[in-house]
């Protein structure tokens, strides 16, 4: 019966059994159906057919653009556009005497799903509760972790601090302020912008259907966290780890002690946490005054509290104390921290004394905005100033909103432009191939995105969505960096979750850090030296430069996804 029906279906007995090549490179989740639609192709070919892949029927034949010379990866590249094709469905892309590609979707909200997975993935990394997926991914769970913490000598006090909540900050089971304050921000700064799109979007986790969008409900989980590292006297611990990081097992396998970090001398809490909570929970202020106004005064309250703190001690910097060697975040200075939680507090409350701050001290950060920092849990200073003029505050300074708007927009234009000179049509240039490349990428997206929402723009929103056709697979190894997202995707992240055997792949919606010309891991520094930059990078669980997740890379993707949806 089945030799027969095949005999009516030659396409399929051309097509269907055809691996795909990662020669062909395409965004596998899709394509707007009204927007400009790209692939590339780094084997000589003239042609290009995009085929159904319900029965390999032809649904368009074009010709292949002339090629050019990807600096950042040494390819070479010839494009294959197909614009004209506008009918919803899923395809893929055959070149004679090259192959298939992976299978694609063209649709009106075809970045719906990969949102979802994004977003959702906040859920997979909550700390001191059971996590399971439910029946979407079966065996996707772990029972409730680190439910017992206690101060390290280093917090300036002793006993138990059973600090419950928050998100295991990267692939370690960490939690960290100062990242935790620019992914929380970015995420409400996505609600904030956002909000009439992803309200309707649930993320089927625990509080789903309490009468808050799931998206806030995802974020209060960090918030509540990040309220209980603040300190009676309004400062905050900088984090809460284990003196040491864990080995590959699940996170309720981790019987290492949860221990409050401090700085290991008075006043133990660090200024750039105080700060980064004081920005995150005025924001919080405002988010959620509609759907919980109990936490949002609570919120406000500890925003003060930590301003003040900050008053005080304007600079207590970080380092790890001796005997601790997890992750630092370690930030030589936090005076753009303290500006973004002076703008913060200014546009939730429009008090005299957050707006004079921010006057005083704002323009020293203006040239922060030409380009995405390598890494922003570091430098708040975009934050501040979009912010600030985002707040659309009638008592806002006219000539600094006029400065900070001018300097955004003429860097979103210079994005534009290098973006569409790049073969690849990415915004990432040599020196961005850092640790965390891909979050550069999807900060590219996201500073566009703001930039229209300040000034509306296509080529700011088109330019944005070419830097997500990047991360979901149209770049050189033709490898959506996202697990699970794709049929061509990162399986094996330095992600400890992933990493422990307890599920039969890696936990969903996770953006890997990407290429990293520095190469800061044994894996990466076997690799032959004086490659193009993009090429450093390893599908490997070792590589924790080019391999590892992070809430803030996270969120930058939740946002320029965000900003694609209908």
């Amino acid at each position: 019966m089945r030799l027969t029906w095949l005999a009516f279906c030659p396409a399929l007995l051309l097509y269907g059994a055809e691996s795909p090549t990662a020669a062909i490179k395409v965004d596998q989740v899709g394509y707007l159906t009204g927007a400009v639609k790209i692939a590339f192709v780094t084997s000589p070919a003239k042609t290009f057919e995009i085929r159904r892949s319900s029965d390999g029927r032809l649904a368009l034949r074009g010709l292949l653009g002339p090629a050019a010379t990807d600096p950042l990866s040494g390819d070479t590249v010839e494009t294959a556009d197909f614009s004209r094709l506008r009918r919803a469905g899923s395809y893929y892309i055959q070149i004679p005497g090259v192959g298939k590609s992976w299978t694609f979707s063209v649709d009106r909200n075809v970045f719906e799903r990969a949102y979802y997975l994004v977003m959702r993935s906040f859920y997979g990394q909550r700390c001191g509760t059971a996590v399971d997926l439910g029946p979407e991914f079966p065996g996707y769970s772990h029972a409730a972790c680190h439910i017992h913490g206690e101060f390290d000598p280093s917090s300036g006090k002793s006993g138990p601090r059973d600090n419950i909540g928050g998100w295991h900050d990267a692939g370690d089971y960490g939690r960290y302020m100062v990242n935790s304050g620019v992914a929380t921000g970015t995420l409400l700064w996505a609600w904030e912008i956002y909000g009439p799109r992803l309200n309707p979007i649930q993320l089927r986790i625990p509080e789903t259907g309490n009468g808050t969008p799931d998206i806030l409900n995802e974020v209060r989980w960090n918030l509540r966290w990040m309220l209980k590292m603040q300190d009676t006297d309004g400062g905050a611990w900088h984090k809460q780890t284990s003196t040491h990081f864990p080995d590959f097992i699940a996170p309720d396998k981790d019987t290492l002690p949860s221990e409050v970090i401090g700085t290991g001398s008075a006043p133990y809490k660090s200024t750039c946490a105080t700060a980064d909570l004081a920005a995150v929970a005025a924001i919080a202020a405002r988010v959620y005054r509609p759907y919980d106004p109990h936490f949002a005064a609570l919120a406000l309250e500890a925003a003060r509290r930590s301003w003040q703190w900050t008053e005080k001690y304007p600079n207590v910097t970080f380092r790890n104390p001796p005997g601790i060697s997890t992750g630092e975040y370690g930030d030589s200075n936090c005076a753009d921290e303290r500006l973004w939680a002076a703008a913060e507090l200014w546009r939730t409350t429009g008090e005299s004394a957050f707006h004079r701050f921010f006057l005083n001290h704002y323009a020293a950060y203006l040239s922060g905005l030409d380009s995405p920092p390598a890494e922003n849990w570091s430098t708040l200073g975009p934050m501040a100033l979009g912010t600030y003029v985002l707040s659309q505050r009638k008592d806002a300074d006219a000539k600094a909103r006029a400065a900070i708007r001018s300097r955004m927009l003429k860097a979103a234009r210079a994005i534009v432009k290098s973006t569409a000179a790049n073969p690849y049509h990415v915004s990432l240039k040599p020196t961005d191939f850092v640790w965390g490349s891909n979050g550069i990428a999807a900060q590219y997206g996201m500073d566009l995105m703001i930039a229209n929402a300040i000034a509306p723009d296509p080529d700011f929103v088109n330019t944005a969505r070419e830097d997500l056709h990047y991360l979901l697979g149209r770049n050189t190894f033709s490898l959506s960096w996202v697990t699970g997202i794709g049929e061509h995707s990162v399986l094996h992240p330095h992600h400890r979750p992933s990493g422990s055997g307890q599920q039969p792949g890696p936990w969903p919606g996770l953006m890997s850090g990407g290429p990293n010309a520095a190469r800061q891991d044994p894996v990466l520094a076997a690799m032959p030296p004086g490659q193009p930059p993009e090429r450093y990078y390893a599908d490997q669980q070792a590589s924790f430069a080019s391999n590892e997740i992070a809430i803030n890379w996270q969120a930058n993707l939740v946002f320029l996804l965000a900003g694609q949806l209908h």
